[in-house]
Order: C-alpha cells, then sequence, then structure tokens
C-alpha cells in the first residue's frame, strides 16, 4: 500500500489498503488507516477521511504535527469548527508554514464560531511567522482590527499604522485607514482617542465631529479623578469648537463646578448662568445642581438677593420626605433672609428645621441666637447659644456658640462673665481653630480684672503656642504692658526672643521687604524672586518673613518650579497658623500630591489642613486629599473614617463619592469580607468612570478569579478591557488576570497568546516583566503536557 502510495497511484493504495482492512487480525491496522485518511485527504474526499484520521490521532500515544494537521483541517473542511480549534491550537509555538497555516486557520475557525478574543490571538501568532507572506499580511490587518474592536486600541493603533506603512498596496490599506479614524468615533477610551485625533495628519469631518465628545469624555474621567486643572483645559478648548452642541450645556455646567471649587466665583456665576440658559441633564449635571452651586457662589459673593432666588427656585417648603439639597437650599434661603436683615422670615424657617429635627437644626438654633442678639434680645441669646450644647452635644456649632457668648460678654464689659464659654472651647477639641482667639480674648479678660498673672499666663500660650498667628501679634501690646507695670522690661524682651519674635525691626528690614514687594505688585516677578531671598537671605527670621516666603512659593508655583515652590510653602505650614496658613499647607499639599508624588508627604500636609481649616470648602479639600493621598499609600484603615466621614457630608460631588466608596470597599477586601468589598466596588462602578471605577472592575474579576469562578472572572476582566480604557495599568493587569485564568483551566494556546501580547506591546515595565516571566512558565507547563511531536 505504501509502494502504491508514494508512486502516485493513490486509488489503487486505497484499494489495496482498504482490501487489506476487510481481513481481520491486520498487524499494521492503524497503520493501514493512517494511510488511506493520508490519501483521501490528498484526493480532498474530507469526509471519507475524517474518520480514518480521526482514529489514528486519538489511538496513538503520539502523533505528528502533520497526521494532527490533517484532522484538524479536515475538520475544518467539514465544518466541525470546535473540534478543528481544539486541533490547531496544538500547532502553534513553532516558526515554520505548517505552525503559520494552523493558525491562520484557527482565527478563522474562531471568527466563524464569533470567539473574536481567540481568534485575535490566533492572529497574533500568524503574523509573527514569515514563513507565508501573504497570510502573514492578512494576519496582521485582522490583528490589528480585533484589537481595536476588542479594547486594546494602543495595539491596534501601532499594528495599522505599521500595515499601512508596510502594505500600502494591501487591499485591506484603505479599510486599516478608516479603522483608525472607527478608534476615535467608537472607544470609549478618550485617553487614546484624543492621542488617535492629534496624530492623524488631516482630520476628517467624521473626526471632528466626534473631537467634542472626547474631550468632554476625557475632561469627566479628570473630574472624577479630582486632576480639576487638567479637566478645566479640556472644557475649554470644548466652547469654541464646530460639533460642540450636545457637550456645551454640560461643558459650561462643569466649568462653573472646577471655578467655583477653585474660589474664582466670578467665574463660576458666569458658566453656571451659560448653563442655566439651556440646560441639559446627565447625572449630577442638572438645573437643579447649577441652582444650588450658583446660589453658593452669589454667598461666596455677598448677593444674597440672587443667592435668595435660586435656593427659593430649589424649594420653598421643607418636610420630612425633602432631599439632602431641597433641606440645605432652604437653609440657606434662611441664611439669605438672615443676612438681608429680614429676620422675622428667617426665624420662622429656622424653626420649621429646628421642629423636623433636620441635621442642620443645631446651626439652626445658634441663628436663632443670632436673631435674638439682632434684636437686642441678650439674655435670650445667651440662653439659646447655652442651650446648643445641652441640646445637640455632638454639634460642631459648640465652640462656636461657647465663642459667641463670650463675644457678647465681652461686648458689654462683663469681663468675668467671658472666662467660663472661653474655657471651655478649650477643652473641646473640635475647637482647635479658635484657640489662638481664645488665648487672646481670655488674656484680655483677665487683664481688665486686673488679674495680670493669668492675663500673662494666657498671653504667653499664645505667643509661645501660636507666634505666627494674628492674635499674636495683637497680644504683644498686651505683653510689653504687663512686663512695663511689673517694672521688667528686661523680660519682656527675653520673653519675646524665646518667642520667635523680635522686639523691634529695623528699617533696613522694611526696606529690603518693601523694595521686592513693589516689583511683586508691578508683575516683575523675577526681580522680585530675586528681591525676596536676597531679604531672607538677610533676615531670616524678619517681620516679614511669612509675606517673603508666601510670595517666593506662589511665584516658583507661577513657573511650575514645584521643587522650589514647597520649600516656601513648607515653611509657611510650618509657622501655621497664620494669615497664610491655609493656603500655604493647601498648595504644599497639592504639590506634594500631584507634581512630586510625595502621598506620605501630602498625606501630612492634608492633614494638617484638616486640623487648620476655617472654611467648609477647605475642609472638604483636605478631606478629599486626605483620602486621595491615604489611598495611594494603601492605608485603608486609617483612611475609613475619613472617607466615611466625607460620605455622610450633604451634596458631596461624585468624585467624592466615588474615591469615598472605593477606600472603603478596599478596607472590606484587605478585611477578607469578600461580599462587602464586592457591593462597595459595584457602587464605585455605578458612579462613573474614573480611574478607581476602572480598578473596581479589576478587583471584582480578581475577587471571581481567586474563588475560582473563572468563566465569570473572564467576562468581569473583558469588562476592564472595553469600559476602562483610558487608565491603562488597569487593562494591562486585566490581560494579565485573563492569562491566568486560561492558565488555570489548561488553555495554554490563550494563556500563552495574551501573555505574549502584554509582553511585547505593553507599555509599564513592571507589567511586561511579569508578563515574560509568566509566558515562559505557561510555554514550559504546555510543551511538557503536549503528546505532539
Amino acid at each position: 500500500a505504501e509502494i502504491l502510495y508514494f508512486n502516485g497511484e493513490v486509488d489503487k493504495a486505497i484499494a489495496y489498503a482498504e482490501q487489506s482492512l476487510n481481513r481481520s487480525g491486520q498487524y499494521y491496522d492503524l497503520q493501514l488507516r493512517q494511510l488511506i485518511g493520508h490519501a483521501y485527504f490528498q484526493k480532498k474526499d474530507y469526509q471519507k477521511a475524517l474518520p480514518l484520521l480521526e482514529h489514528y490521532v486519538n489511538t496513538s500515544d503520539k502523533v505528528r504535527r502533520e497526521d494532527l494537521y490533517e484532522l484538524s483541517y479536515t475538520y475544518y473542511q467539514t465544518n466541525q469548527l470546535t473540534k478543528a480549534i481544539t486541533g490547531f491550537k496544538q500547532l502553534g509555538g513553532k516558526e515554520d508554514s505548517l505552525a503559520q497555516n494552523s493558525m491562520y486557520l484557527l482565527a478563522d475557525a474562531y471568527l466563524k464560531t464569533n470567539q473574536k478574543a481567540n481568534a485575535r490571538s490566533a492572529f497574533l501568532f500568524s503574523s509573527s511567522n514569515s514563513s507565508n507572506a501573504i497570510q502573514k499580511e492578512i494576519s496582521q490587518f485582522h490583528y490589528g482590527k480585533l484589537s481595536f474592536e476588542l479594547g486594546y486600541p494602543d495595539v491596534a493603533l501601532n499594528e495599522l499604522e505599521s500595515f499601512i506603512s508596510q502594505y500600502p498596496n494591501s487591499a485591506y490599506n484603505t479599510e486599516a485607514k478608516e479603522l483608525l479614524v472607527s478608534v476615535l468615533a467608537n472607544t470609549n477610551n478618550y485617553k487614546e482617542a484624543l492621542s488617535l485625533y492629534e496624530s492623524l495628519p488631516t482630520k476628517s469631518e467624521n473626526t471632528k465631529r466626534l473631537y467634542p465628545r472626547m474631550l468632554y469624555g476625557r475632561a469627566v474621567e479628570y473630574v472624577n479623578d479630582q486632576r480639576l486643572d487638567q479637566a478645566d483645559d479640556l472644557f475649554t478648548k470644548i466652547i469654541d469648537l464646530p460639533y460642540n452642541n450636545t457637550q456645551l450645556p454640560y461643558t459650561y455646567f462643569w466649568k462653573g463646578e472646577i471655578a467655583y471649587r477653585n474660589g474664582s466665583y466670578d467665574k463660576a456665576i458666569e458658566y453656571l448662568n451659560f448653563y442655566l440658559r439651556n440646560p441639559a441633564t446627565n447625572g449630577e449635571v442638572n438645573a437643579t445642581n447649577a441652582r444650588y452651586n450658583l446660589g453658593y457662589a452669589y454667598v461666596q459673593k455677598e448677593n444674597y438677593n440672587q443667592a435668595l432666588t435660586l435656593f427659593e427656585q430649589i424649594t420653598k417648603t421643607l418636610n420630612t420626605n425633602s432631599s439632602s439639597i431641597e433641606q440645605d437650599a432652604f437653609l440657606r434661603s434662611a441664611d439669605s433672609y438672615f443676612m438681608n436683615r429680614n429676620y422675622k422670615k428667617a426665624l420662622d424657617m429656622y424653626e420649621v428645621i429646628m421642629r423636623n429635627n433636620l441635621p442642620s437644626a443645631d446651626y439652626a438654633l445658634y441663628q436663632k441666637a443670632l436673631i435674638a442678639g439682632a434684636g437686642n434680645k441678650t439674655a435670650e441669646k445667651i440662653s439659646l447659644l447655652q442651650s446648643v450644647e445641652q441640646r445637640y452635644p455632638t454639634s460642631a456649632f459648640i465652640s462656636d456658640a461657647n465663642i459667641e457668648i463670650a463675644n457678647t460678654y465681652l461686648g458689654e464689659e462683663n469681663y468675668r462673665a467671658a472666662i467660663a464659654p472661653l474655657s471651655r472651647i478649650l477643652k473641646d477639641k473640635k475647637g482647635a481653630p479658635y484657640y489662638p482667639q481664645v488665648y487672646l480674648k481670655l488674656g484680655v479678660a483677665y487683664f481688665n480684672l486686673d488679674n495680670n498673672a493669668d492675663a500673662l499666663d494666657n498671653f504667653k500660650k499664645l505667643v509661645s503656642t501660636y507666634p505666627n498667628s494674628p492674635e499674636s501679634d495683637d497680644a504683644v501690646d498686651y505683653v510689653r504692658n504687663i512686663f512695663i507695670e511689673n517694672q521688667k522690661p528686661e523680660e519682656f524682651v527675653s520673653f519675646m526672643r524665646l518667642s520667635g519674635k523680635t522686639v523691634s525691626y529695623g528699617e533696613e528690614d522694611s526696606l529690603t521687604y518693601a523694595s521686592a514687594n513693589i516689583r511683586y505688585s508691578s508683575g516683575d516677578l523675577n526681580n522680585a524672586l530675586t528681591g525676596f531671598q536676597g531679604y531672607l537671605n538677610k533676615f531670616p527670621d524678619g517681620r516679614y518673613a511669612l509675606d517673603a516666603s508666601y510670595n517666593l512659593a506662589e511665584i516658583y508655583d507661577n513657573k511650575k518650579d514645584f521643587a522650589n515652590a514647597i520649600k516656601g510653602y513648607a515653611y509657611i505650614a510650618s509657622k501655621a497658623p497664620n494669615k497664610y496658613a491655609e493656603k500655604g499647607v493647601l498648595q504644599a499639599a497639592r504639590i506634594s500630591f500631584f507634581e512630586l508624588k510625595d502621598f506620605a508627604g501630602a498625606e501630612q500636609y492634608f492633614t494638617q489642613l484638616k486640623e487648620i481649616a476655617t472654611s467648609d470648602d477647605a475642609r472638604m479639600e483636605s478631606m478629599r486629599g486626605l483620602l486621595r493621598s491615604q489611598y495611594r499609600l494603601n492605608k485603608w484603615k486609617e483612611a475609613v473614617p475619613n472617607a466615611q466621614e466625607l460620605l455622610l457630608k450633604k451634596n458631596i460631588a461624585t468624585d467624592d463619592r466615588i474615591m469615598a466608596n472605593m477606600v472603603v470597599a478596599k478596607s472590606y477586601h484587605q478585611n477578607n469580607d469578600v461580599e462587602l468589598a464586592t457591593s462597595g466596588y459595584r457602587t464605585v462602578i455605578g458612579l462613573g468612570k474614573s480611574e478607581f471605577a476602572a480598578e473596581a472592575r479589576y478587583q471584582l474579576s480578581k475577587i471571581l478569579f481567586d474563588e475560582g469562578k473563572y468563566a465569570e472572572a473572564e467576562k468581569a476582566a473583558f469588562e476592564v478591557i472595553n469600559k476602562a480604557g483610558s487608565y491603562e495599568f488597569w487593562t494591562t493587569r486585566a490581560y494579565l488576570l485573563l492569562g491566568d485564568i486560561y492558565w488555570k483551566q489548561k488553555d495554554y494556546f490563550n494563556a500563552e497568546a495574551t501573555f505574549k501580547s502584554v509582553a511585547e506591546n505593553g507599555t509599564i515595565t513592571e507589567l511586561k516583566e511579569e508578563a515574560q516571566t509568566k509566558l515562559k512558565a505557561v510555554v514550559d507547563e504546555k510543551n511538557k503536557s503536549s503528546k505532539v511531536e
């Protein structure tokens, strides 16, 4: 039979071999069936070849690659694609034509069974083999196309650009160019989409139509990642673009929101009014939130009439079903009436809040007391203020109430009565921002009671503990008078020096600073920088050391010389409290986090800011920043209380909710509470696209993998790839997890392809190295377990 077959007499070989097989007991039965199968395969009679080749391969301990190829190809031709796939998958890993053809046919079989991810892997292997130039060309195109369709735009970009360059006359060239444009049209990977757009030598009208949408999507991601400056730049671009009608209202909203957060209230008013002329709704972008933010912006500008109009457009009534934003708008309407001296209306509204026992009832009681004071009902005012702590023992306004009580007594020159409420503040940790005021007021009270010893004791505590506070400067005259009255001027000089204060400043000190400050005020920043630095070199502890340091930091900050800027801000922070402390600490924290990536330093500064912040905006910023820093430092346990406190804040922005929920979820995950962690991650994902949402998707897929739910884990990993494309770290981690899933299931083909893709196309060094290590291990394990020779 072999002689006939190799002499080309195929039909005679088949007839002779089949006749021999009909006689049972053939020693070479298996080999005869193999030969007949080969012969029918050669004649392209796949129906007859199939059972013979199948029997041979299935019953042999070892088979040649050529035999497995013929069987797999026969399955392919007879449309038994699942079996064909199983066979072709075992034939990769070589650099010969059989391997390339197998991968090419495998890819086609995967496409016919709608397994695009697997087809992509097969095309990768085929395109890496140069045995057949045509197959290599077609495979590279399809690998690029499928990479785009499956949400791996960086690979798609590289492959399609390479394809266009290598095959300018290819039949697929036009489609490849259109796909590059389609990356912009269909991907949610706004980061890569914008990069692709900028790389196009010419922009079609279709891509120009998509440009505003891509900018908006990326800008919102920046907002959710709390990178507001970058977001604002992109929103600004949208305003002047053609085809921006859909995105323009949302853009105005976010421009207003960002301006408010940055303290640019005039800009906030301008953009939010633009939005309200033609409002559109998308999640937190809505007319109610715009009116709410705009009302607050007018409050900051002390335009209470405009603020009142906006707050009342949100609600004029209040009940137990009112939303948190309605509750706060009602409260701010009452505040606006109060500031406009319509005390009767304000009082009625505060009473409604107290009757409903809303979270702001303690504040309403405090305001009610102020109204009593405005009506010269001093006794009632003090009684109401004293009741704040009695009725609301955990209120944040207890120290405010005690300060107001003390101020009332001091205003009446009842110095002895002022001492008790001031002393209560010093026992309240929440009253820390008031401590400099308290020590000053206590000192003044005792001074006016002719109790110089206690007066001096409080002034000393103030000057030594808070030497850079404005109150400390105010105390100096009292301290001087007490020492002089006691005829101890030399002790005054000694005390002042020990407290870090110079008794007198020379004219040179003032003139040197004034010279630099004139330059600064006129905008001559380079000469101002030299002047301020010269002043600090000559008078490091001079009267204007704080001012010079702050101005220097501002100049360096504007120049984006962050290494020098933070030195000035750090000095301001070290001397807190002072008139620059809140801004200086905030800038030190921002630079540490965003520019220097010094997350431990940022944590320190945001913690300090939280302790000294006197405004709600600064306190919110400190809480956000502290969460960001602790997140980067993996301090989940430490971050949880701050996250939970932030979530209790009324009407916090979506990006705050995302970050806070992510911290809580990570804490649960660290404690192996998988159920609560899963719930937390899903909450993060539901709040919108962000880097946190990208990680949350990955962590969900990792949880499923760790539980052995590989099918669900695979689906979840593809969710990361398809929906979090702007965050390369997490999409790459998702690909590595896919490789691990395939490996666990002994799907060596897809595991090898996945790790190979990351090892060759990844841009993050640590992940590329991890992929290369895993790729080697998978190949070694595959070779040990294979029966193909």
